[in-house]
């Protein structure tokens, strides 16, 4: 069945997928050995050829939390969720429909953000104090009736690479590669990275997390074009094959513990075929999920997309574009479909320069909002890198 599902999905790549202005990856090519992962693999290859973990051919996806309210969330810090704003962020979700918080317990650097005795955490990981009692925050949340979602930053991860460099990407003289911004990424291919990372997730659906957001699913930005200049372990998967592996293989680990697992994409994934570079597939990630977030915040669109010269003041215009675009990629998977609930801007992208950028408030946030109505999306969670949300929008 699943040779035959991924015919379908690469005849349907072939015939709907293209798109132009990827500033972040390049551009994408098309699968080329989708019938190739027909036999079961062990998971520590990375190999996505089998059934979704638990469900056969005439199987539905199901949902482990049904009774979920339809999410409209915001993202903390765990600076803000272990501090003083925590109060005015309740307050912000007390008197408005939003409903949800996204919280860092392994962010964006590398650590937990949390002090922790666990062992397999302590392996590979290194505990902050910025949320000093975990347990407290939980209670909190449950008085205010927060549907909480535990963030947990996967392959971006300088801390694990620094200290455990044979996980991560070296020069030829063993030093550990890193980006412009000095981050470093850890190898989708090695199965104790993935192990690691599930880990954390267990420990956070032990401490009351309904969901696990996994964030940085994929290898580095422009990777094809510096990979064969580094050293890593690596199988015969593509790199596509690989992070769809770490998904499928989450999600056959936490499904028995009921808790939704998501992730965030690139929001033109959808309008590429598959962004081989930094190997994320949009629908073969889709399968294995009960949520995608798709990123798409207008002010990453270049210009031409959706025939806007300007993206970042066209807001309306792009989400309802890439809403469309993500239906159209994810409807030929039927019931396998996971909830599309987009992250959307809250922010203002002043680095585009003069001209090219509007400053964003109610309006902007409810022409998004509208777009997503418009499109059937009714879900949704608002980035602001600071925590500082827009007052007065309508959600």
């Amino acid at each position: 069945m699943d040779v035959v599902f991924s015919v379908i999905m690469l005849l349907y790549q072939l015939v709907s997928g293209g798109g132009t202005g990827d500033e972040t990856a390049s551009k994408s090519h098309l699968l080329t050995s989708l019938l190739t992962s027909a036999t079961a693999q062990q998971p520590s290859t990375g190999t996505t050829g089998e059934a979704v973990p638990g469900q056969n051919a005439s199987a539905q996806k199901k949902d482990p939390q049904p009774d979920a309210p339809k999410v409209k969330g915001i993202y903390l810090t765990a600076h803000s969720a272990g501090g003083s704003r925590l109060d005015t962020l309740l307050k912000l979700l007390d008197d408005t429909d939003l409903n949800s918080m996204v919280i860092d317990v392994k962010d964006d650097v590398g650590y937990i953000t949390y002090p922790t005795t666990n062992p397999e955490l302590l392996k590979y990981g290194t505990p902050k104090k910025y949320i000093r009692d975990i347990g407290a925050l939980m209670t909190k949340l449950k008085e205010h009736d927060v549907y909480p979602i535990a963030r947990v930053v996967v392959f971006k991860d300088t801390v694990l690479a620094r200290s455990h460099p044979n996980l991560s990407f070296r020069h030829k003289d063993g030093s550990v590669w890193q980006n412009g911004k000095k981050d470093s990424f850890v190898n989708p291919y090695i199965k104790e990275v993935w192990d690691y990372n599930i880990a954390v997730a267990k420990e956070s659906v032990k401490l009351g997390f309904k969901e696990i957001q996994f964030d940085y699913v994929r290898f580095p930005e422009g990777f094809e074009n510096k990979a064969d200049s580094l050293v890593f372990d690596k199988t015969k998967e593509s790199r596509v094959d690989a992070v769809a592996g770490f998904v499928k293989y989450a999600k056959q680990q936490l499904e028995p513990l009921g808790v939704r697992v998501s992730v965030d994409i690139f929001g033109y994934a959808a309008s590429v075929p598959a962004a081989e570079g930094i190997g994320q597939d949009f629908v073969k990630i889709s399968k294995y999920v009960d949520v995608i977030s798709p990123m798409v915040y207008p002010s990453h669109y270049s210009t031409g997309w959706y025939n806007v010269k300007d993206p970042d003041k066209d807001p309306y215009t792009i989400i309802k574009g890439s809403m469309i675009d993500t239906h159209k990629k994810l409807d030929p998977i039927g019931s396998f479909k996971p909830i599309i609930r987009p992250w959307i801007q809250d922010f203002t992208a002043s680095w585009l320069g003069k001209g090219h950028y509007i400053k964003y408030g109610k309006a902007e946030l409810d022409a998004q909002i509208k777009a997503l109505k418009d499109t059937g999306v009714d879900e949704y969670l608002l980035w602001n890198a600071g925590n500082k949300y827009t007052p007065g929008v309508i959600y």
